[in-house]
């Protein structure tokens, strides 16, 4: 496909073929990606998967699970596509065209995991490439739509996994409302002495625990690497990011 770049993630282990104008993933898509868990035999999807980066990562280290993208973008869709057969997945992951705003028929999954667009006002931000907006404004699907989406789609007690800026919580939760519990929210810093930029949160349908604030994931330290240790590793998929206690 004309108009794209190659990248790789998880130190090679995926390849991911991307517009190279278009929004690109980035380690969003890695971290999301690293805090999920599943049992053997479980389904999950994932709501706006792009040209599957997060897709991809989570079917490369959760062997016996399976995986469905659903993206509303048709390019991006083909793109899925093409990765998960590159990437020699085809018999695990699917991805399919859909509006998550809209039916997604009898779909049903164990679990649900999304890095939604993050912004909903376009005059409170510098706008980036006509290309990207999608990606970025939540536009005819806000957030309380991709929740509710995830409630239509999830069996009884499954899960959502999303992550998304740390300034949303407040909505994310009032989102959340009365039809998830179990809320667990594992904050990310770019440094240990700046305040977080992103938070990941997990919550189960019907879950009755008390919500949980997690010790946060710190990115960067002083030093020379690129990222802390623990950064690092998540990166090269070599750990994960434990979402329970």
């Amino acid at each position: 496909m004309s108009d794209t770049t190659l990248d790789h993630l998880l130190d090679g282990k995926v390849q991911l073929r991307q517009s190279a104008r278009g929004y690109r993933a980035g380690m969003d898509a890695v971290l999301l990606a690293a805090s999920l868990a599943a049992r053997p035999g479980e389904l999950l999807v994932e709501f706006g998967c792009g040209p599957g980066a997060a897709l991809l990562c989570a079917a490369q280290r959760m062997p016996s699970s399976s995986f469905l993208g659903i993206e509303i973008d048709p390019q991006a869709v083909e793109l899925a596509a093409e990765n998960i057969a590159a990437n020699g997945l085809g018999e695990r992951v699917r991805v399919r065209e859909g509006d998550i705003a809209a039916s997604l028929g009898p779909l049903k999954a164990h679990q649900v995991f999304f890095n939604p667009p993050y912004f909903d006002d376009p005059a409170a931000l510098r706008l980036p490439k006509a290309e990207k907006q999608r990606a970025w404004l939540a536009g005819e699907a806000p957030l309380p739509d991709w929740i509710a989406a995830a409630v239509r789609v999830l069996e009884p007690k499954g899960r959502l996994t999303l992550i998304h800026r740390a300034d949303a919580l407040g909505d994310i939760l009032a989102a959340l409302g009365p039809r998830f519990g179990s809320v667990m929210i594992r904050p990310v810093h770019p440094r240990a002495e700046r305040p977080a930029k992103r938070v990941l949160v997990t919550a189960r349908l019907g879950g009755k625990a008390p919500l949980v604030i997690l010790p946060p994931l710190v990115l960067h330290d002083d030093g020379e690497a690129a990222h802390t240790a623990e950064a690092d590793a998540i990166m090269r998929g070599q750990a994960l990011i434990a979402m329970d206690v």
